[in-house]
């Protein structure tokens, strides 16, 4: 469970994240959606104690995340950020070690070992195990950072965008693990999306947001509309369903 209340973050006048309240119920995977500016990045940074909040409180799985010690908080919350940046020249199995850092106190054993061969079979990437960061694609780094995040095996996961770079299958095949990770393993998964396709299909609730306030929350089905669509991003947005696939049409007819 992470449940926010009234948090607020502000840079001179502009309020980014405006008195924001919420309830995220474990199990689930979340996405938060919005235009540009929303204040989704920012929500998530707060959550992960990344960024300091003006005002609100935060509790992940019971834990007030301002106050518990940083290596209890890592074995439960694990984030992934929008832009990563390593200067040192790194193995992807070297960076997705990092992620049991919190559980091994950098003394890793056959555990730390199992989770970190897990978490790159998961991504594809054990071919690439040996490969140094710079000897890949964006979308092959990307995978590498978001197994680092899956190794770390916290109970509440956050991802900041985490399908950029990727192509269409890497992009389905990640959110299919995701989702299984929150179905088979009780996990706790909250991204922000940009992609409301990929938010509609596989998401089983929304936190849509705009100009730093919650405009709408619950499950994929209530938000996912093409009325409150179409208000949230400022253009016309209709919302196809057809059994369990759903299609979000937001592209202007050429006649």
């Amino acid at each position: 469970m992470i449940e926010v209340e009234g948090l607020t973050k502000r840079y001179g006048a502009t309020a980014v994240v405006d008195d924001v309240s919420l309830r995220l119920p474990e199990g689930r995977l979340t996405a938060v959606i919005g235009p540009n500016g929303a204040g989704k990045s920012t929500l998530l940074s707060m959550i992960a104690r990344l960024m300091k909040p003006d005002t609100g409180r935060i509790r992940v799985a019971g834990l007030d995340v301002a106050s518990t010690a940083g290596e209890v908080l890592a074995r439960r919350l694990s984030i992934l950020r929008q832009e990563n940046h390593i200067t040192a020249r790194l193995t992807v199995g070297d960076l997705v070690a990092f992620g049991r850092f919190p559980h091994s106190g950098g003394r890793p054993g056959p555990e730390d070992a199992r989770h970190v061969a897990e978490a790159l079979a998961a991504l594809d990437l054990a071919p690439f195990r040996d490969r140094f960061l710079d000897e890949l694609s964006g979308g092959q780094r990307q995978r590498a950072f978001v197994a680092m995040t899956l190794a770390q095996d916290a109970d509440c996961m956050l991802f900041d965008e985490p399908l950029a770079s990727l192509d269409i299958r890497h992009a389905i095949s990640m959110m299919e693990l995701l989702r299984d990770l929150c179905r088979n393993k009780g996990k706790t998964v909250v991204l922000v999306l940009h992609d409301i396709n990929i938010a509609a299909n596989f998401a089983d609730g929304v936190v849509a947001m705009k100009d730093g306030r919650i405009e709408a929350v619950g499950d994929t089905g209530e938000v996912m509309t093409g009325e409150r669509l179409s208000r949230l991003y400022g253009l016309p947005i209709s919302v196809e369903r057809n059994g369990g696939s759903c299609i979000v049409n937001y592209f202007r007819s050429r006649d």
